[in-house]
């Protein structure tokens, strides 16, 4: 084999741009994910917006118990994206270990890792959606149990918001709540719908249900809110992205409220 006798060092460096990508959205989410990194690829990525992940230890079942032990991994799991760079914005991407943990925690341990930065989690991004839509009388649905359900109907009613129903699934494994099929969550959400409902929240990062809100709406015939839809919402317009996306939901077309 012949080698290369001589490797030429340019002398001049090419100008740097100030970043890759204009605008850098952080993701912190479970080790067990099947979903959120397809969704934020369909509807956030752009070669505008870049997504960066960071994934941290979760094990199954879910339960209370097992999603508040993820609160001590947040700062590391936060640490490792883009480290000593900015971001515009960050998404923990677990909207039951959210309600369980509680969104000032969860930003203040997120915080202590990407100080100043914008936190996200679904349940916030929820109420901002259903904020969005001036609703007040909403229907819920998880594929959790109902331990794990409860504290999310408490979330809401504490934000007052009126629950006038819920129905969950039962499931115990995310991994399970992925493999759901988004043709049946359009169902779900029919059977799932209060009649004097004004609103549906479909809850889980694991569910496929931004591939169904579409179809969910025009079963019902009212706005449907899911938690990976309202993240990559809040997400867009923390970057400054005001672009309709009706493919992925009404909500998609609505600005950010202030506030």
């Amino acid at each position: 084999m012949k080698l290369l006798s001589e490797i030429k060092l340019v002398p001049d460096r090419p100008a740097l741009d100030e970043r890759p990508l204009e605008r850098r959205v952080g993701l912190i989410i479970l080790a067990t994910d099947h979903t959120t990194e397809p969704d934020f690829r369909r509807m956030v990525a752009s070669e505008r917006i870049g997504v960066y992940v960071a994934r941290i230890p979760y094990a199954n079942p879910t339960t209370p118990e097992n999603l508040r032990k993820m609160q001590p991994a947040l700062t590391a799991g936060a640490a490792l994206i883009l480290p000593d760079e900015p971001l515009d914005a960050i998404c923990y991407s677990c909207t039951s270990a959210s309600v369980v943990i509680g969104d000032r925690e969860i930003e203040t341990a997120i915080q202590a890792a990407k100080s100043g930065i914008p936190v996200v989690t679904p349940p916030m991004a929820g109420v901002r959606g259903l904020n969005a839509f001036g609703v007040r009388r909403i229907s819920i649905l998880t594929p959790y149990t109902v331990e794990t359900s409860r504290p999310m109907a408490t979330y809401f009613a504490e934000r007052g918001f009126e629950v006038l129903s819920f129905t969950c699934l039962g499931f115990e494994d995310d991994r399970e709540m992925a493999r759901i099929a988004p043709a049946a969550l359009i169902d779900l959400a029919r059977r799932a719908m209060h009649p004097q409902a004004d609103a549906l929240f479909v809850s889980c990062t694991a569910l496929r249900g931004a591939l169904a809100v579409t179809g969910m709406e025009q079963a019902i015939g009212r706005p449907v809110v899911t938690s990976n839809q309202a993240t990559a919402w809040n997400c867009l317009r923390l970057c400054g992205d005001e672009t309709a996306h009706p493919e992925f939901g009404r909500l998609m077309t609505l600005p950010l409220p202030r506030g």
